[in-house]
């Protein structure tokens, strides 16, 4: 019998709600007759006048996509025309907890100096919330004048300076900010946070840096509440000294700007690293890192190393438990709601709010380094059941209880000619599996979410905080419906099981404190030699001879100040790398080209660690450009873990019945009591085996390897250096990048070398893991 024919089939898709969504966004179809219109009118202005005033709603992301969600992006150069669109403009009682495990840009500078967590995603977060209400009952403004005074808080808090500012006053011109144009009450505020950053000793070394002032003031606002005489070294060792104050500071920002009390608070107040291990093995530091990282395989798991014991505030629990509505913001896959939901205690709180509307926005298309590929098949591109899939592998027990329904971008709702140009640019929209999202347990919505204005003004598809914000209040205004009808009907949707990965990865030690890190830096570096002859320096054109205080700067010095920055940079950027690794390493020395006399015929590079000396020695032309450098002294630094291994190393030519065949390679190794070296006597050994070295069966300092004909070589300790540069960033090391690609071919039963090779590059990985860089998981097996 056919089924009966209503007029919620003349509006597009099958799912109700996202009929009803439709209708909100777009209006009733064309061409009705006039009395289906007119109750289609009347439904739509019935779930658009659903009065959501006094709906508390939680936000959990970071960065761009919270922000967007909440009032519309704040560090767009347009933001300031229309400031208080989004979710707090229907839902005045909209808060976000946000991720704080950023460690790039301003909030990487600001770490140096500074033991605070990531503050730009809070600073960015916070400006999105200001509301116009708020803002014109606080200060006694019109609508207008709040417009104007929010243009001049954008310009204010985006303001970036790559130079130390002279003065306080020059700051705020150099912003194009005149705080007497602001209330009274908020610039008197303002100015008071930027003289208190020239003022307090703890925070004026951090104008040295290149900064966002936004973030600036925000670190001043809570060092305004730490007394003066407690160090910045006495907050490293107490937390409890910092999670008050950051907390009072954040909230007198929020309150000074106009935005709903408690609208922004951290996930945690706890120092955090994120970690990301990729399917072939590798495992490195740092969300920056992370995010421009080309490795060309799967994320197979991301984790949180605290630096301490990690704290969550108790409003932040409470805020959750009470909330009507649980909204997880788009953002960066792996490092925005995940690290979220790996802090202690917040997953389960939004499982025990039974009673919440739980949406997941998703994202809208493939990112480079994150959803790129898929893990189920790393030649398929991203879909939105991957996405699901990732958060269930990476969540402490996993999804269910998070979130039911699934907020979706509708391509019929994108031009053809926006989806080819992206395409062009190697951007490809990650795909609603409507099937496969409902097998998972969620209700896939798939509706226009995306903002017209910002594709009409900048050409780009963007989530529009408008479209949002309409979609998730009519899913609200339906949420009582949609529960009872769920009860009586047969659900079309199996329930989400508890994940088979969500159990917490753990390296068994806290994260170094990023500002400790960054002080032990300085300390080892200080006792880093550094040779540079006059001459070099001077033959060294980026490298010009300078002045420093008005007195000539001889150019060896500013040349060997400029490498220790550079190598500082490097320690910083690859988190990864323990301090002791250069526990072997005496200093630098950089060779003329004309005097370099190191044998290349097996390789190209063009540096290496001396034992005789303990010496990094780098060729001139390597200091021309920063990257060339930093590969340098990767790959040297590498083989320095070695140290004084090698008693003897030697070539002989194999030569039968007076038939050249090849070569020997022998390498005598060094008594283990008399070693100087990163790895215990087993551990070397085991290394020497994977590099292809075999143990002479009479004589356990003997290892010798048979080079066929005139074949290349590459000898233990130059591939120790290049597989230590291509561990830390595969892009330094296309050598050892081609042999690894072999992880990527499925291994063929016809070709058993294959299958042994294989087994070989992935020892050799876990090796430097493990070994090498002392990352063991506890509690998983890889």
């Amino acid at each position: 019998m056919a089924r009966q024919l209503s007029a919620f089939d003349l509006l597009p898709h099958s799912d109700l709600r996202e009929k009803l969504v439709e209708l909100v966004l777009y209006g009733e179809p064309s061409s009705l007759d006039v009395e289906t219109a007119c109750q289609f009118q009347h439904l739509r202005a019935a779930l658009e006048d659903k009065v959501v005033e006094g709906v508390r709603i939680v936000v959990f992301g970071g960065g761009t996509g919270l922000s967007n969600l909440i009032g519309g992006d704040s560090r767009s150069a347009t933001w300031a025309r229309k400031p208080f669109v989004g979710l707090k403009e229907f839902f005045p009682h909209t808060r976000s907890i946000v991720c704080v495990t950023d460690d790039g840009g301003s909030t990487g500078e600001l770490q140096k100096d500074l033991p605070l967590i990531a503050l730009g995603d809070l600073r960015h977060v916070l400006l999105s919330s200001i509301q116009s209400g708020r803002l014109q009952s606080l200060y006694g403004l019109t609508l207008t004048r709040a417009v104007e005074v929010v243009s001049l808080l954008s310009l204010l808090f985006n303001h970036r300076f790559e130079q130390r500012p002279v003065s306080a006053a020059l700051l705020v011109a150099q912003a194009g900010v005149d705080l007497a144009c602001l209330p009274p009450p908020m610039g008197e505020a303002l100015a008071g946070l930027i003289d208190h950053l020239f003022s307090d000793p703890r925070l004026e070394p951090s104008l040295a840096r290149p900064h966002c002032l936004g973030n600036l003031l925000l670190a001043s606002a809570i060092y305004a509440e730490i007394p003066p005489e407690v160090s910045n070294d006495e907050l490293v060792l107490s937390h409890d000294l910092l999670a008050a104050p950051m907390a009072r500071g954040l909230a007198t920002l929020t309150a000074m700007l106009g935005a709903e009390e408690q609208a922004v608070l951290p996930c945690t107040s706890t120092q955090a690293q994120l970690s990301v291990l990729y399917s072939n093995g590798v495992l490195v530091a740092g969300e920056y890192k992370s995010g421009y990282a080309q490795r060309g395989y799967p994320v197979e798991r991301v984790f949180i190393e605290f630096c301490s014991k990690p704290h969550v505030y108790s409003d932040v629990l409470s805020m959750v438990a009470q909330a009507d509505i649980l909204v997880m913001a788009p953002g960066s896959l792996y490092s925005s709601l995940i690290p979220i939901f790996q802090v202690p205690g917040l997953a389960q709180a939004v499982r025990d709010n039974t009673t919440a509307l739980k949406i997941l926005v998703s994202n809208l298309w493939v990112q480079a380094g994150e959803t790129d590929r898929s893990i189920g098949d790393v030649e398929r591109k991203f879909h939105v059941s991957d996405l699901l899939r990732a958060y269930d592998r990476n969540i402490p027990g996993g999804t269910k209880g998070l979130f039911d329904q699934v907020l979706c971008l509708s391509l019929k709702d994108v031009p053809a000619s926006v989806l080819q140009n992206y395409a062009v640019e190697g951007k490809i929209p990650i795909y609603l599996d409507r099937d496969q999202v409902k097998a998972q347990g969620f209700i896939p919505i798939e509706c226009g979410i995306f903002s017209k204005t910002a594709l009409a003004e900048h050409g780009f598809i963007q989530h529009g905080p408008v479209h949002l914000a309409k979609v998730i209040k009519t899913l609200w205004a339906v949420f009582d419906y949609f529960k009872t009808v769920d009860k009586t009907v047969e659900k079309d949707v199996a329930q989400p099981e508890a994940s088979v990965y969500g159990a917490a990865l753990d390296l068994g030690l806290p994260a170094v404190r990023p500002f400790a890190r960054y002080r032990l830096i300085e300390q080892r570096l200080a006792q880093l030699s550094i040779d540079v002859s006059d001459d070099l320096a001077m033959a060294l054109d980026s490298f010009p001879e300078k002045t420093t205080h008005g007195r000539p700067c001889p150019a060896a010095l500013e040349l060997s100040d400029r490498i220790r920055r550079m190598v500082q940079n490097i320690l910083w950027r690859h988190r990864d790398i323990p301090l002791a690794h250069l526990d072997y390493v005496r200093g630098i020395v950089c060779v003329d080209q004309e005097l370099w006399r190191r044998s290349q015929k097996w390789d190209s590079v063009f540096s290496f660690y001396d034992p005789e000396d303990g010496l990094i020695k780098i060729r001139q032309d390597q200091l021309m450009q920063e990257k060339t450098f930093e590969v340098a002294f990767l790959v040297a630094l590498g083989q320095s873990l070695l140290g004084n291994y090698a008693h003897h190393k030697e070539m002989q030519p194999l030569v039968i019945d007076n038939v050249f065949l090849g070569k020997v390679y022998h390498l005598h190794l060094l008594p283990a009591p008399q070693r100087s070296c990163w790895f215990s006597d087993e551990e070397l050994r085991c290394y020497l085996e994977l590099s292809r070295m075999l143990p002479a069966s009479n004589d356990i300092a003997h290892f010798s390897r048979l080079i066929n004909g005139d074949e290349g070589f590459t000898p233990p300790g130059m591939l120790m250096g290049l597989n230590y540069a291509w561990y830390l960033d595969n892009r330094f090391a296309s050598h050892v990048e081609y042999k690894m690609a072999v992880m990527k071919i499925a291994p063929s039963n016809l070709i058993p070398e294959q299958v042994k090779m294989l087994g070989r590059r992935q020892r050799l990985v876990s090796f430097f893991r493990e070994v090498v860089f002392r990352k063991k998981f506890v509690g998983i097996k890889l």
